[in-house]
């Protein structure tokens, strides 16, 4: 609609959670668009972590990294973080140390909710307190070898993106660069990721977002509802609920209806099906 509307391609900016999401959203998006115009190109359309990556290499130089900075997938970022592991000693303890996609784990967690240590334990990883100081010297070392390498992981995209939005002038000049801020599945974005939306749109203005409070279910992952759930009030948005559902026959809709009713937190919402009635779900 945008785009049909006169707004530049490369003005719009489209965020999503997963890489399949962010394929399937510039998929439909590009059709809708040629279909009733044109062959479009979306140049920033993508995951949050990809968007993250092509603008720390364009402002490289303010965060100390190099243009060629190389990313590290999950499965590196583990290998370097066991090495490191190995090296201070502590993949030979007594009782066992935490294995190295834990570490990971633990140390994405922090990052990404922006929560200490000791938060991140207590709430995420209670059976791992006890090597809190342990993997804090840990940490510390794999940062240090991170840098050394000129290398950054995936959580380091947004972390990275979040402090080059912290200086003023870079974040006028990053936000300068759209005039719409686009993010599907809401829902499923961590307090990293929001802050990031919030310095690229201070007062909300070309801001929107797209999801379902009653499907957050990435909190393993330091998502958090509460993004969505005060949205309105942070940017003083204007809400639209959808309530018709293309999927679900209307006695599945019933059965979710009436569980989301019991919820404490939320935007009420009944939906609707366009499909016939359908068989009553069985438990």
């Amino acid at each position: 609609h945008l785009v049909l509307e006169g707004v530049a391609p490369e003005r719009n900016l489209l965020l999503t959670f997963t890489r399949r999401a962010a394929l399937e959203m510039t998929r439909r998006a590009g059709r809708i668009v040629a279909e009733a115009h044109r062959s479009v190109r979306l140049p920033w359309s993508g995951t949050f972590h990809s968007v993250a990556n092509r603008l720390i290499r364009r402002h490289c130089a303010a965060v100390g990294l190099t243009e060629s900075f190389s990313v590290l997938d999950r499965g590196d970022a583990a290998d370097l973080m066991d090495v490191v592991r190995h090296e201070l000693g502590f993949s030979k303890t007594e009782k066992r140390f935490p294995r190295k996609d834990t570490c990971v784990a633990i140390y994405s967690h922090r990052v990404n909710t922006q929560g200490s240590l000791e938060a991140t334990l207590r709430e995420a990883f209670p059976w791992c307190e006890e090597w809190e100081a342990e993997l804090k010297r840990l940490f510390a070392a794999y940062v240090e070898r991170k840098l050394a390498n000129q290398a950054l992981d995936y959580d380091d995209l947004l972390l990275y993106w979040h402090a080059m939005m912290e200086d003023a002038a870079l974040a006028k000049e990053i936000g300068e660069r759209f005039d719409h801020v686009l993010v599907d599945e809401y829902q499923d974005t961590n307090t990293l990721q929001a802050e990031i939306l919030a310095r690229l749109r201070p007062d909300g203005k070309g801001l929107t977002v797209v999801g379902d409070d009653a499907q957050a279910i990435y909190s393993f992952r330091a998502a958090t509802v509460d993004n969505i759930l005060s949205f309105e009030k942070r940017f003083g948005a204007q809400v639209v609920t959808l309530e018709e559902n293309y999927r679900s026959s209307q006695a599945v809709l019933d059965a979710a209806n009436a569980l989301m009713r019991e919820a404490s937190r939320q935007y009420r919402k009944d939906l609707r099906s366009m499909k016939s009635e359908g068989p009553k779900p069985r438990y």
